[in-house]
Order: C-alpha cells, then structure tokens, then sequence
C-alpha cells in the first residue's frame, strides 16, 4: 500500500553521508532514491532501498538513530508539468505536502515521486481517483 522509508539522523560534517551509504553498499543494500534536509548541525538523510528491515537493522548496530516511515510513492509523467498536474490535485483537495522529492525508476517515460503528507491514506485515495498510478516497496524494485 504504501513505501517504506528509511530515515537516518546524521551529523552535517564532511563524510557523514558516505559513510552511511557506504555501510549500506558493503552490506548489499541497493539504494533507489536518497534526500537529505539539514540544519546546521544535523540532517535527516531519507533512503527508499531494496531492504528496509535490513538497513533498518545494520544501522542501528552501527549506532544510527533511524526510524523506518510510511510515505507514499506515485508514477508521473517524466515531461514538463507531470509534477505539477500532481500536486494541483493535492492542492485542490487541500492536502498539505510535509516533503517530496523524485527519482527517475524503471517506468518508461515516468518518473516516481515520493511524498509524505499529514495524512496518507487520505492523500492516496485522492490521487487514485484522480488516476495517479500508487505504488507500494515491490512494484519500486521491479525489473
């Protein structure tokens, strides 16, 4: 139904996010789409990976604080306004986007957008009726 997310708290210092995505990669996480927002001190760093539970997992024996969140992912139109179209819906239906960032998957001339929003059942309701295409963890890391 929905993504799993993976959050991880990181200190904004050089080589902080190397070393979480490099932990990652040595234990055979495959990384599909990051975004990290950071204060002065400190960032989320924000992973949609192959396994959630895994990663979930190696980065708390590796002392990250992270926390594992539902978010929704959508397919758009990779052209101009496929984004926006999305988020006029949102809009229009007056629901409140926390964050949002997008990838280029495996959909052929689609990109895939992920947003968390205040609430996500509602929010996806929203957008299957207005026939924006929700997909959940398996159909992200199909071939």
């Amino acid at each position: 139904m929905f993504v799993k997310q993976v959050s991880v708290f990181v200190e904004n210092k050089e080589g902080s996010i190397s070393k979480v995505v490099s932990i990652l990669g040595k234990n055979n996480i495959n990384i599909r789409a990051l975004s990290i927002a950071d204060s002065t001190d400190y960032g989320i760093l924000r992973l949609i990976v192959d396994d959630y539970s895994k990663a979930y997992n190696i980065l708390k024996e590796n002392n990250y604080t992270i926390r594992i969140t539902d978010v929704l992912g959508i397919v758009i139109p990779d052209k101009p306004n496929g984004l926006g179209d999305v988020l006029a819906i949102l809009s229009k239906n007056e629901i409140s986007i926390t964050y949002i960032y997008s990838f280029i998957g495996h959909y052929k001339d689609q990109a895939i957008t992920i947003i968390q929003a205040a609430n996500l059942e509602e929010t996806r309701r929203i957008l299957l009726e207005n026939s924006v295409k929700v997909i959940n963890n398996n159909e992200l890391y199909k071939d």
